[in-house]
């Protein structure tokens, strides 16, 4: 049996709304939507116009900046609406659904006899590129590079998080012949991630052609970031990719099935939702299919839709839609009501990590937390908070403040190249200065890119 990994610094979150291992299909949304906010550093261009109709698998938009890099239509139906912000940014491209789905035909593949050059180009063609994504940045690989090696996250640590086990169950063969397809897009190891004691799916513990590293701890270990540190960190001049689970099965059923099938498993969590649950739905749903009369409404209480997990979700609309990445929507209260002298009255029914309120003597207790976070930002000063949370080897508050000043050469000795913003989520939540740490990061990776790229 292989060594752990044992995580002993992070936190975890005890919220109520975890979802039950039952899985359900709702009916067909109304609408799906294509999303490029979901792609860091996008800038889309369109291939269609308003009113064509399209197949699952259909080019929708491609990247100004990699032209090979197409997105295309998660179901099949009639391009409906294209949706702008500011600055006629794209936001969103609608898509009205057809009742049965008609695919674009890609060609099933053995990838074992098949070149690296040839899975890539399937990969590109049926816009499922964009699931590989890269570090250093976080963003969508570039084709040209050739990773030092690929990591899978097999467990998930974040608040209310997805069972995985739950997610591969019937579909260990594609997520194997996923596996496969990664294998040739490297010349060094594939790295599949899974929880020392609670991971027991044969998808993950018999996977083969991958190096099985076990972890244990509180969150972040269920980040890839962290795995990645733990196993081998990012150098500068270095570029290792890495796949979420959900999008490794989808991988495998191109390659099996010649078509780009974009159903996905989302839980429905958060102490709002009346049966937090899975739901089997295809990417890029209007979430209003699978919430539906599922979520606690009260007069004085405004809710928050989170697209992801309540650390680094994206906040979206009742009826927005679920994003690219996500395999999880959170539902809970918005927090926009003052509380008389706050922290200042003992309570037990709050979370506190400094033990400001008598919960700490309750571990075991579930909370409904809110979006509160107390008082505007303070004083960015010295507490030891970050370190705690955060378990890589690299000074959290030293890189926030040389990204601060966008001082590139401290950026690069303080470790930029390792983290993303995710990783930051933790420390951004116990900040006492309330400062906004996941998007400094980000800041600070996009400068470095602009720097040498």
């Amino acid at each position: 049996m292989s060594t752990v990994i044992k995580i002993r610094r992070g936190l975890n979150i005890p919220l109520l709304g975890s979802a039950e291992r039952i899985l359900q299909k709702p009916p067909l949304a109304t609408e799906y939507a294509v999303k490029p906010t979901d792609f860091h550093g996008l800038v889309p261009k369109m291939m269609v116009e308003e009113g064509t109709r399209v197949k699952a698998g259909s080019p929708l938009f491609f990247d100004k900046y990699n032209p090979d890099v197409v997105f295309t239509s998660p179901v099949s139906g009639v391009y409906r609406q294209l949706v702008r912000g500011a600055k006629r940014r794209i936001l969103e491209v609608r898509i009205e659904p057809h009742r049965e789905n008609d695919y674009v035909d890609f060609g099933a593949g053995q990838p074992s006899s098949m070149s690296r050059d040839q899975i890539t180009k399937k990969l590109l063609q049926s816009g499922l590129w964009p699931v590989i994504r890269q570090r250093p940045y976080s963003v969508i690989a570039n084709t040209n590079d050739k990773p030092r090696a690929i990591f899978i996250s097999g467990f998930k640590t974040v608040p209310l998080a997805p069972d995985l086990d739950f997610f591969v169950y019937n579909q260990e063969n594609e997520f194997q012949l996923g596996l496969d397809v990664l294998g040739r897009l490297t010349d060094g190891d594939v790295h599949l991630s899974i929880h020392a004691k609670e991971t027991g799916s044969k998808a993950f513990l018999e996977a083969t052609g991958v190096r099985i590293h076990r972890f244990s701890g509180p969150h972040p270990a269920g980040n890839v970031g962290i795995q990645i540190h733990h196993i081998r960190p990012v150098n500068k001049g270095e570029v290792v990719w890495y796949v979420d689970v959900q999008d490794v099965i989808a991988i495998g059923r191109l390659f099996s099935k010649g078509i780009y099938d974009a159903q996905k498993i989302v839980a429905l969590t958060g102490s709002e939702v009346l049966k937090p649950r899975y739901y089997k739905i295809i990417r890029g749903a209007q979430i209003t299919a699978f919430t539906g009369n599922n979520i606690r409404e009260e007069e004085d209480t405004r809710l928050r839709y989170i697209s992801g997990d309540v650390l680094s979700g994206e906040k979206i609309t009742p009826d927005g839609f679920i994003g690219f990445y996500d395999d999880q929507l959170t539902v809970i209260p918005e927090g926009d009501k003052p509380e008389l002298l706050g922290w200042l009255i003992p309570k037990i029914n709050k979370f506190s990590v400094s033990r400001t309120f008598f919960s700490f003597m309750m571990p075991w207790k579930k909370y409904r937390l809110n979006t509160n976070i107390r008082s505007g930002e303070r004083p960015f000063v010295i507490t030891g908070l970050y370190e705690k949370v955060l378990p890589m080897d690299i000074l959290p508050m030293q890189l926030i403040k040389s990204v601060m000043i966008n001082d590139i050469d401290l950026m690069e000795k303080l470790g930029i190249y390792e983290v993303a913003p995710e990783d930051f989520a933790l420390c951004e939540f116990v900040c006492p200065s309330k400062i906004e740490m996941q998007s400094i990061i980000r800041e600070g990776l996009d400068n470095i890119r602009k720097e040498f790229e």
